[in-house]
């Protein structure tokens, strides 16, 4: 398990410190939308915690084991659209990773549930691609400056 200190920003890259963001839901707090699970989950997958993973996945779609050892890179994620009806609810995201020396995402369309008060994620629809950043996007190593000025 990849350890984040409490301080620094939150892998979920919603701008607050991981001990403001998703470490209380690594801790069993529950998640107060489809969109902070996933976050939360994003953060896990980035930070090793396959446990937690499993936890928060739906037990009718939870797979058996999950190893993380061959996980990409994980450098940033965008929430692209988020909605909630009830106790459902869905998440458009985009993840993007490093591959090599270029650049990867996976997108997906994810379904959550609740109940008994507890957001799970139950499954998505993914797609993969390559990322070809121009010289002038923001870099997708998440730093926030440009891409030529950063990891060109």
């Amino acid at each position: 398990m990849n350890l984040q200190p409490e301080h620094q920003n939150c892998p979920c890259g919603h701008g607050k410190t991981y001990a403001e963001c998703c470490q209380p839901l690594h801790h069993g707090q529950p998640a107060s939308s489809p969109e902070a699970l996933m976050r939360s989950r994003y953060a896990a997958f980035v930070l090793g915690l396959a446990d937690y993973l499993r936890a928060t996945w739906h037990d009718s779609t939870r797979p058996e084991t999950l190893s993380l050892e061959d996980s990409p890179d994980w450098t940033l994620l965008q929430i692209l659209n988020s909605d909630q009806t009830g106790d459902t609810g869905s998440v458009h995201f985009r993840a993007i990773y490093r591959v090599g020396s270029g650049w990867g995402f996976l997108e997906e369309n994810s379904r959550f549930v609740r109940e008994q008060g507890r957001w799970y994620y139950l499954q998505g629809e993914t797609s993969e691609g390559q990322l070809k950043p121009g010289r002038n996007d923001p870099c997708p190593c998440g730093s926030g400056r440009k891409y030529k000025a950063c990891c060109l």
